[in-house]
């Protein structure tokens, strides 16, 4: 009994301290795939600059928004579009008052580098003779990956989707795509500007006009458990330093602006 109690009252003792050890974890971040490169930058100039680490973590945006959902521990979220930020805001699960819009960026398609194919995205534009007999056309999911629902909306404003929906090859994300065409598998993909240029195996094809789809934008917010250390990486996001990285990555920053929500819309992804 003796040791029973010694050991409860260690138990004790030791509780507040987990407690506040909890509190001051490193910050974890859910961020867009397309993201991956450029972030890892600016969180090593963040831990330069400020002495302070986060944690990145990155997949299909619609993956990440259920995690949270689901109670996933992430203080801080980077979509790649507005409808699954929308999603959580109106499930209350952001921090009030913190979402806006962080970056901008351009749909494109894109071949092996090297590939000869050479296409002009007007209406009526046909990729088949460009994807050969079995050839596939590799694009994130178009069911809830955002770059998917992108190259859906484009090839359909192109009148293009009906032909080539039976050829898709839809990945996991963007970036499973972008591999999908850099190591051959696929002879054509859609992807992000921003990712073809990251990718010295791929080459851009062609740019989607931007009024074949929405406007492709990256909002951010802290979630609605997030801890403090947290907000100085937001804020650190929207600084010089880190928009110098996003420009120089190709993404058109927008950092600062108060992102839209479609809060009293109904939305299901």
């Amino acid at each position: 009994m003796g040791f029973t109690r010694l050991l409860l009252s260690l138990l004790l003792i030791a509780a507040p301290y987990r407690a506040a050890a909890q509190q001051t974890e490193t910050p974890l971040v859910y961020a867009a795939a397309s993201l991956t490169d450029v972030l890892q930058q600016v969180a090593a100039d963040y831990a330069r600059d400020r002495q302070k680490q986060v944690r990145l973590s990155f997949g299909s945006t619609a993956t990440l928004a259920r995690q949270i959902e689901a109670g996933a521990r992430a203080d801080l979220f980077i979509a790649a579009d507005e409808e699954w930020m929308d999603y959580l805001e109106q499930r209350h699960l952001l921090r009030s008052g913190s979402r806006t819009s962080l970056l901008g960026n351009q749909l494109v398609l894109i071949a092996p580098a090297s590939s000869k194919v050479a296409l002009s995205l007007q209406r009526g534009v046909s990729l088949e003779a460009a994807l050969g007999k079995r050839g596939r056309l590799a694009v994130a999911d178009p069911a809830s990956v955002p770059a998917g629902k992108y190259a859906r909306a484009a090839l359909g404003a192109l009148d293009a989707w009906q032909a080539v929906k039976s050829r898709i090859v839809a990945a996991d994300n963007v970036r499973m795509a972008l591999l999908y065409v850099a190591r051959g598998e696929a002879p054509l993909g859609i992807v992000y500007a921003t990712d073809a240029k990251a990718e010295p195996r791929v080459r851009i094809v062609a740019e989607f006009p931007p009024r074949t789809h929405p406007p492709i934008v990256y909002p951010v917010a802290l979630t609605a458990r997030a801890q403090p250390e947290a907000g100085a990486f937001l804020e650190y996001l929207a600084g010089p330093a880190a928009r110098a990285r996003f420009a120089a990555a190709g993404f058109t920053v927008l950092a600062g602006e108060r992102a839209p929500t479609t809060s009293g819309r109904a939305h299901e992804p």
